[in-house]
Parts: C-alpha cells; sequence; structure tokens
C-alpha cells in the first residue's frame, strides 16, 4: 500500500536555504532505499523558515527502514541541527 509522509520542518531563522541544501544530502539516501517513490517540497508562503515535504513511499515499513538506517549511521545528525524545532511528520494514505 503506497503511502505519503507530509513533513513540516523550521529552519533556524534566516537559515531555509541552508535547510534545503542539508535536504538534497538526505534525499541521496532516500533514493538509494528500495521502496522509496519520490518527493516534492514546498516553501510555506507565510514563513520565510518553513519548509514542507511530501515523499511517497511504497510502503510504511520501506518509510521505516530507511528512517531507522538514517538514525542509526547518524546522517539525520546534521538535518536535524539545522532545526529551530523537532520537525513533524505524518503518514497518509488514500482511502479506498
Amino acid at each position: 500500500m503506497t503511502i505519503k509522509t507530509i513533513t513540516e520542518l523550521q529552519a533556524k531563522p534566516g537559515q531555509r536555504a541552508a535547510l534545503l541544501q542539508i535536504m538534497e544530502g538526505v534525499l541521496a539516501s532516500m533514493k538509494r532505499m528500495p521502496g522509496f517513490l519520490g518527493r516534492t517540497t514546498y516553501e510555506v508562503i507565510d514563513d520565510p523558515d518553513g519548509v514542507v515535504e511530501i515523499a511517497e513511499w511504497a510502503s510504511p515499513s520501506a518509510r521505516e527502514l530507511w528512517m531507522a538506517g538514517a538514525i542509526h549511521s547518524g546522517e539525520l545528525k546534521t538535518l536535524l541541527g539545522s532545526l529551530a524545532t523537532p520537525f513533524k511528520a505524518i503518514n497518509i494514505r488514500e482511502l479506498d
């Protein structure tokens, strides 16, 4: 079952461009993960430091496996260090 993960990220003040660059590095590892289908990044219109990413995965387990590996390897450490607040992520799927 295909899922989408909506992730809200808040860069440190004035650092959205740096956050986007870090996110591109994270994307490289996502692309290597079986089950990753793609992602789109959006700017938050009324927040110059806000970013929303919507990623598509073949299954919840594919995303969980990538996330566990990214945490274990320390890959997300740089991303987390660039945030003003912890990110929020929700997994969604289309209703039948």
